[in-house]
């Protein structure tokens, strides 16, 4: 017989601990596991091309004090316009300069540096971006002023203004972008930070007492990671073409520095005698600017799994 007054049995389940998280800004994955991210990437025919095209190109430039066969300086003038051989595998250029070494030297000048230009804009603009819209208030206000400003010039010409001051010249060209790219970078990231900021797990760790330098970097700039590695790519596409295009108009990489942009530049004068002086930095460039719009388009299917 069950007494009344007893209490009946319970069964107790043990409290399962709670676990903060990463949650992703909707759409974007920032904590794939690396072997499935490069899954992914495999999988993706356009950002195989992409990269493919990039890394080559890379490699190119890494290795040219190596690979290339001759000087890019080195004149030989009684052997102009030279056609292929077997020392000169695509000919020589108006002073007889080896045309393969100076595209090889051309991609260290024209690919690495939009590269490395790319990256630091993206470095400046996220610093700016992300302390705006985590800080909030008075930073926010004057950063996002500065930003308005900036974004009232053409970038275009705030670049010819700046190459003007200091003269022309790859350094000259590339600090002139670097003070006038950052601030789209800074746009962008802002506005995914305030979305982040306000997700509940950011919420949580900062209710929990974690320092901001700590909530900012394993809580905020992960679901932010992807939108701007995809960023970067086209970003560093558009670089690499305005680069080149205002070098050929002289205000980049002075003679004799091989660069793609300037070496359009010098055949203009050599179009009816030797197009192929034109058509070969014109078609790397081509094929650079290429190389960076797939990988852009397919890291974003990668990463964004709205867009699969």
């Amino acid at each position: 017989m069950v007494d009344a007054t007893e209490p009946p049995a319970v069964d107790v389940v043990p409290a399962t601990p709670i676990t903060l998280r990463r949650d992703a800004t909707p759409g974007w994955e920032p904590d794939l596991p690396a072997s499935l991210l490069l899954r992914r990437l495999l999988a993706d025919r356009t950002a195989v091309i992409g990269l493919v095209i990039l890394t080559v190109l890379v490699a190119a430039a890494v290795l040219a004090p190596w690979v290339a066969p001759h000087d890019p300086a080195a004149q030989d003038v009684l052997n102009k316009h030279a056609g292929p051989s077997g020392s000169h595998l695509l000919g020589t250029d108006q002073l007889g300069r080896d045309e393969l070494s100076r595209l090889l030297w051309g991609a260290r000048a024209s690919l690495l540096t939009s590269m490395l230009l790319g990256t630091a804009v993206l470095v400046i603009g996220s610093a700016v971006g992300t302390l705006a819209g985590f800080v909030g208030g008075l930073v926010d206000a004057i950063a996002m002023r500065i930003v308005d400003v900036m974004l009232a010039f053409p970038n275009f010409l705030l670049v010819l203004v700046v190459v003007g001051s200091l003269g022309p010249g790859l350094f000259n060209l590339s600090v002139a972008f670097l003070l006038a790219g950052w601030v789209g970078y800074a746009r962008v990231v802002r506005g995914l930070v305030l979305s982040a900021r306000e997700r509940p797990h950011v919420e949580t760790a900062r209710a929990l007492g974690f320092r901001p330098a700590r909530v900012v970097l394993r809580h905020v700039l992960p679901t932010v990671l992807g939108p701007v590695t995809v960023l970067w790519t086209v970003r560093s596409g558009q670089l690499l073409l305005a680069l080149a295009a205002l070098s050929f108009l002289g205000l980049g990489a002075q003679p004799p520095t091989a660069e793609w942009g300037s070496m359009l530049n010098s055949a203009r004068d050599s179009l009816a005698v030797n197009p192929a002086l034109m058509i070969y930095p014109g078609l790397l460039i081509t094929v650079a600017a290429l190389g960076f719009n797939l990988l852009g388009d397919g890291l974003r299917d990668i990463l964004d799994p709205a867009s699969r």
